[in-house]
Formats: structure tokens, sequence, C-alpha cells
């Protein structure tokens, strides 16, 4: 058995960068990653914010700048213009294989196609290790703390009964496409039954001719399979698709993302969890890589502070504490708009849609980023007093 002074499990973006930082602290690491390669399954779009990207060292190789945004309902349409890009759709499997890079570099040690097969406790039932199945064989490793950064399935967490399953999630599917004709500099949401029964689907361009257009489904809200709702929009050619020419998929990907707030804990005695399987996600866009990024880190470096305490429950607190500081309340503000979203009717979106056209660039960025902060929200309520504004401002701040 070799030991380790930190197993991550999971090679995704909160996984990579946890590696990473904990490495650079000097601490032994070693990474397991089910799939073949890193990034060989595509489980998100990549929608994410510029600043706040290029701050965690993605630089703009490796994503598209959106200036405008584009909402659509049934009967209704918006597009707010921006004169500079602030959003992005990353390229994922670049960046992921980006973040591996920065891994290795740092001195972890990354183990591809091997699967976390169960976990080894001590005397004291305590974490001391894992099982894992590896294109080697399987082999025990012995490993002071745990990171488990397994995404939607909190793999690691649920084996060992420290969390449930999530209850409520989105389902998402999507074709990365060649498109001919794409406005490279706008992505665009559709909202309404035709378009998705509980959630909404998308339109985000790579480049010029390369696009990704996608369903995303709450559940237990609906049922329906997304992959035939996709498959619906494109064969009907639903607007904005009727103006997009030629559309050929080169690419399918699946996904799912916790969509009920934050995990109640997300430090045990030799264990963290950090990206989708502590729930760090923006429920409005069901974006988190930039969550997964920056706590990942987080994760690593409070992760390899950890050690000396023998990452006792009480040494990780502070990782818990500061993540949670830094997005709970956006994200438990974020999940009360989603909420009444989700459970819209067409004519009710028509309507929604009138909030968002009145919106400037400035205010429309903060709202989608679920930058929900008493200033911010009292200032639009101000400034754009209809009704629903306001109704808006009361469900996010008074509730």
């Amino acid at each position: 058995m070799v030991d380790y002074d930190i197993s991550v499990v999971g090679g995704g973006p909160a996984g990579l960068s946890a590696a990473c930082a904990a490495a650079k602290s000097k601490a032994k690491v070693i990474l397991f990653e089910k799939d073949q390669s890193i990034a060989h399954n595509i489980r998100t779009s990549g929608v994410t914010w510029i600043e706040e990207i290029e701050r965690l060292r993605i630089s703009k190789e490796h994503y598209n700048p959106i200036k405008n945004y584009t909402f659509i309902s049934p009967s209704n349409e918006v597009t707010i213009r921006g004169s500079t890009a602030k959003s992005c759709v990353l390229n994922v499997r670049s960046v992921y294989q980006h973040l591996a890079f920065l891994a290795a570099e740092a001195g972890s040690e990354i183990m591809i196609k091997s699967n976390v097969t169960n976990v080894v406790l001590d005397s004291k039932n305590r974490i001391s290790g894992l099982k894992v199945g590896t294109p080697k064989g399987e082999i025990v490793i012995g490993s002071k703390l745990v990171i488990d950064a397994s995404g939607f399935n909190s793999s690691v967490a649920q084996r060992l009964g420290l969390v449930s399953r999530w209850k409520r999630y989105g389902i998402g599917a999507e074709y990365e496409c060649y498109c001919e004709n794409v406005d490279s500099e706008t992505w665009t949401l559709m909202v309404g039954r035709q378009y998705s029964d509980a959630g909404y689907a998308w339109i985000f361009p790579l480049s010029k001719y390369r696009v990704k257009i996608g369903v995303g489904i709450g559940r237990p809200e609906s049922y329906t399979d997304p992959v035939e709702k996709l498959n619906s929009i494109i064969e009907k050619r639903l607007k904005p698709l009727d103006k997009m020419g030629k559309i050929q998929p080169v690419e399918l990907h699946h996904g799912l993302i916790p969509n009920e707030g934050l995990r109640k804990s997300t430090v045990y005695d030799g264990l963290m969890l950090v990206g989708d399987s502590a729930g760090q996600a923006n429920p409005l866009v069901l974006e988190g890589i930039r969550y997964a990024i920056e706590f990942g880190m987080l994760a690593g470096e409070i992760g390899a502070k950890s050690l000396a305490q023998n990452s006792d429950k009480g040494s990780l607190l502070e990782y818990e504490r500061i993540w949670k500081k830094r997005v709970e309340s956006k994200i438990n503000s974020a999940l009360k708009v989603q909420s009444r979203w989700i459970g819209l009717k067409d004519e009710d979106w028509d309507r929604e849609i009138e909030i968002l056209r009145d919106m400037s660039h400035e205010e429309f960025f903060d709202f989608i980023k679920a930058e929900f902060t008493a200033r911010k929200m009292l200032r639009l309520a101000l400034n754009h007093p209809k009704l629903m504004a306001r109704q808006l401002f009361d469900m996010v701040l008074r509730n």
C-alpha cells in the first residue's frame, strides 16, 4: 500500500484545482478520474464570466467572449446588448486539460480510468484510504485526507452515508454543432413549454461556426427526456434555429447538476466536499465551474494546511466558513427566483421577460450571475418601478 497525504476523487475542475493547490502546498497528492481521459465526457455547457475566470488563470485562448444576451419566450423576445464582453462560453475540454497540466506540473499524480470502489476505515471508523480499480488492477492507497470532487454523485460521501442523493436537480442534454449562421457574440436562452417543461433551452456559441444547442429540465418537476426534447427543437427549427442555416451535431453531451441549495455540511473528519458534491452552483443558469475552480483551490490549500492536525473536522472548518460566506446568500436568493421560474406558464414567461427588457447591461449581468446584494436589488426596484421588478425585489430580499 502506498501512502499519500491527500487523495482527490474526480478529475473535473474542482478536483483538478484542489489537487494543484494541495501539491503546491507541498502535500503528496493523488487524483483518481473514472473516465479514460480528463474531459472525456463533457457534462457542462461552460457558460461563465470573464473577469472571474481570468482571475482563476483561464486565459482567452480557452473561451469565446459574449457581449449580448437574448431571451426568447413563446410570444416575446428581448436582447440586452453590451459594449464589452463580460460573459463567455468555455471550451470545456481545453479548460479541463489545462487544469490537469497545472496539477501535474505542481506535482500531483493523476490516474485515469480509475474508479474508487470502496473507502478504507481505521479501527476508529475514520477514513484512512481508498480502494480503487485502475488499469493496473485494484490498488489500496493510504490517505490522511480525501477530497470528494466526484460531482453530482458525491460518491465518497454517499458511500459513507454522510449525504443523500440530490432530490432536486437539473438534467441536461446538448449537441455541440457545426452551424452555418451563428452570432458568435450572443448567447440565447429559450423558455416556455415548447422548449422545456421545467427549465430552458440554450444556444451558446463557441466560435463563428461552432455552437452548443441544449435543453435543461428540472427534476422532479418534469421527467421528460431532454434528448427527445432537444431533437424536437432542432427538427422543428424552433425560433431562433429557423435562421441558423445548416445545423450538424458533432458531439452529444449529458449532465446533471444539483438544484436544491448547499450541502448542510461539507467537511468531516478526513473528508472535504467541493464543487457539485457540495452544491456549489448558481441555480439561475445552472453554472458552477467558477465556483468549482475557486473553491477547489481553497479546499486544496486548507486541506494541505490541515494535515498537521490530522485533517480532523475542526481543522477543515475554515474551508466551509469561507466558501459559504462568499456564496451562500447569493445561491439561496437565486433558488427563490429559479423556483418561481420553474412553475411559469407560457403567458407568464411572456410577461416575465418584460422585467429584463428594461434592465441595463450591468443590471442584467448582476442578475443572471446571482449577485443579489441588498444594494443592487434595491437599486433595481427603484430604477424599474414596474410591479414585477418590485415583486422580484420582495421575493429575493424579504422572504
